[in-house]
């Protein structure tokens, strides 16, 4: 999924970029046994690319950091000897080895924070998502608000809705609700998993993790966040894929053909 949250940073407009690509993706076995999941082509090239090609049109972001586990810190450093980017790129081990001690994914945003002492705005992205929106394009047309955003997708069914975070908006498309996976939801719209967070919100995800962390609440930091801060919705049309099982990693695969 992707959801992105934007509050452009008055000091120096500098992002760093987070994937989060920590996961096991089970539901793929026998393809990501032995492969971490973004790293498998669609159109002749790992996931990962696609999604570092579009983050690189962001002039603001500097530095980006692959966040993985244990089992998978090896490919993806293999991975990265061959990819060329005109930006920084590393590749950060969580120390995990299995579903049973992985931070979550809030967990291992808040550990390469931490780790890589980041002072500048987030930008939190999942590694297992394609999409054809231009992030450029959000960042530029939420300059205006000085405040976060969410990207959202609708997915124009409640059945495929409650397997996301489904939002509500409200007027000047601000964030009015926010559920993740409901059993009954309100709307189609689904946040998508591509974060952007301004500098101010770290705090606020730093102490949400310490009381959430690794736990089945840990991916609603977004429920807390827009009952805290404002929280900006922009709705795409363009093509989105959660690549959470075969038949929806067949599709990205027939959908992105070159």
């Amino acid at each position: 999924m992707i959801i992105f949250m934007y509050n452009f940073l008055k000091e120096n407009n500098k992002i760093k970029v987070i994937i989060l690509a920590a996961g096991y993706a089970t539901r793929l076995y026998p393809l990501t046994k032995d492969k971490p999941k973004p790293l498998l082509e669609v159109d002749g090239k790992p996931m990962v690319d696609h999604i570092i090609r579009k983050i690189e049109e962001i002039g603001e972001v500097d530095e980006i950091f692959i966040v993985t586990n244990d089992k998978f810190y090896g490919h993806f450093e293999k991975w990265l000897n061959e990819f060329k980017s005109e930006k920084n790129i590393k590749i950060i081990n969580d120390g995990t080895t299995s579903n049973d001690n992985r931070l979550g994914a809030m967990g291992d945003v808040n550990f390469v924070i931490e780790k890589e002492n980041i002072k500048d705005g987030i930008m939190v992205v999942a590694g297992d998502n394609l999409f054809e929106f231009s992030l450029k394009e959000f960042v530029d047309s939420h300059k205006k608000h000085n405040q976060s955003a969410v990207v959202l997708f609708d997915v124009q069914s409640r059945e495929l809705a409650r397997h996301y975070g489904v939002v509500g908006v409200g007027d000047e498309n601000r964030m009015i609700d926010f559920e993740e996976k409901p059993n009954e939801p309100k709307s189609t719209l689904a946040s998508t998993y591509v974060y952007v967070f301004p500098s101010l919100v770290i705090p606020m995800l730093q102490n949400f993790v310490k009381k959430y962390g690794n736990s089945e609440k840990d991916r609603n930091f977004i429920e807390f966040l827009y009952k805290e801060e404002p929280v900006y919705c922009y709705v795409t049309e363009k093509k989105w894929f959660d690549i959470g099982n075969f038949d929806q990693l067949e599709k990205a695969r027939e959908e992105f053909k070159g």
